[in-house]
């Protein structure tokens, strides 16, 4: 290689490096690398943020997050297990629903952004509980104590709104008739619009549904915990997410039934800034606590110990095989994602 030609390639390299440099990001890699908060406005690095389970470090505003995003935030110690129940159970269009696009199509693209079957994830949860560490040795670390074993089921907004369909109401009912038969508490987070209109009244069914097999749980006894996050509104509110024995809601979420815009235009008031959050209705006495996103494992499992001990019960212990006979088999109204519609 001649002089020249050195100098030229030396050229040509410096000219592709500063071009690299130089590039604009596009919308899509600003976005992957960073966030806005919705609350405040400040711009945060997205992987401090996940860092931060979602919750903005500036204003403290808690990101809505999915149902994988919540069982990694749980399930954050080694022995941790979760078995899921019904995994594969999907919906079918009882009423052959088309709106500006048919109810099938929309089952596919809610698949593909949530990567879920349905809008809820049901299965039987073990978390172990960290025993904090006496002043006296407080260089050791917090050491394992026992497991509080329970009945888990999150709700993912990403899946048509967390909307609250025939699928929803199967998957929550058998979790509960699961919890009734193995003597373990119930905990359901919730993240809906409400009632999913494509299905009619078979989703409005699923309030009933829902609401009677928690009063069996009540009659046993058996603790029930409702998490309400962001959102939760509809239908989801006027049954199983406000029939909890212990109502707990993130900080900041939005809960109610109507919408804000609805119910200013049927009153003709203006309403206050914070109407229908978390700390608004426990102000009220319709939540029972506000917690952190952060205390909310902690929280969790110390409400189900205590129930536990003071009902004199020990730890339970559920294997997969146990689960067996709350596998749903599917019905016309209730169909794996590839499956067919069957005549009615």
């Amino acid at each position: 290689m001649s002089l020249r030609d050195w100098f030229a390639k030396k050229k040509q390299k410096a000219r592709l490096n500063a071009d690299g440099v130089n590039r604009k990001l596009t919308d899509d890699e600003l976005c992957s690398i960073w966030v806005q908060c919705y609350s405040c406005n400040a711009t945060l690095p997205r992987k401090a943020m996940e860092h931060n389970q979602q919750v903005c470090m500036e204003c403290e505003y808690h990101f809505r997050i999915g149902a994988s995003d919540r069982i990694q935030q749980l399930f954050c110690q080694e022995d941790d297990t979760f078995i899921e129940l019904n995994a594969n159970l999907g919906p079918a269009d009882p009423l052959t629903f088309t709106d500006t696009q048919p109810y099938r199509k929309r089952q596919v693209g809610a698949r593909s952004k949530s990567d879920l079957n349905e809008a809820v994830v049901t299965g039987i949860a073990k978390l172990h509980r960290m025993q904090e560490p006496n002043d006296d040795a407080a260089d050791t670390p917090p050491t394992i104590d026992e497991a509080e074993s329970f009945a888990l089921g999150i709700m993912d907004f990403d899946y048509l709104g967390g909307s609250m369909g025939s699928v929803v109401g199967e998957k929550l009912t058998c979790l509960a008739e699961c919890a009734l038969k193995y003597d373990l508490p119930l905990v359901i987070f919730s993240s809906s619009g409400g009632a999913r209109m494509q299905e009619g009244t078979l989703s409005l069914m699923q309030m009933v549904k829902t609401g009677t097999v928690l009063a069996r749980l009540h009659d046993a006894g058996l603790l029930y915990i409702s998490v309400l996050t962001e959102p939760t509104f509809g239908g989801v509110t006027a049954s199983f997410g406000t029939l909890g024995d212990v109502i707990l809601a993130e900080k900041g979420a939005r809960i109610g039934f109507a919408g804000r815009r609805v119910i200013e235009q049927t009153i003709r008031q203006k309403l206050p800034n914070d109407f229908q959050t978390a700390g608004y209705l426990m102000k009220y006495g319709q939540v029972d606590r506000v917690v952190h996103r952060h205390n909310l494992r902690h929280e969790l499992l110390e409400l189900i110990r205590l129930h536990r001990i003071s009902s004199g019960k020990t730890p339970k212990a559920v294997s997969q095989g146990q689960l067996l006979d709350f596998e749903v088999n599917p019905s016309p109204f209730l169909l794996t994602p590839d499956a067919e519609p069957v005549p009615v």
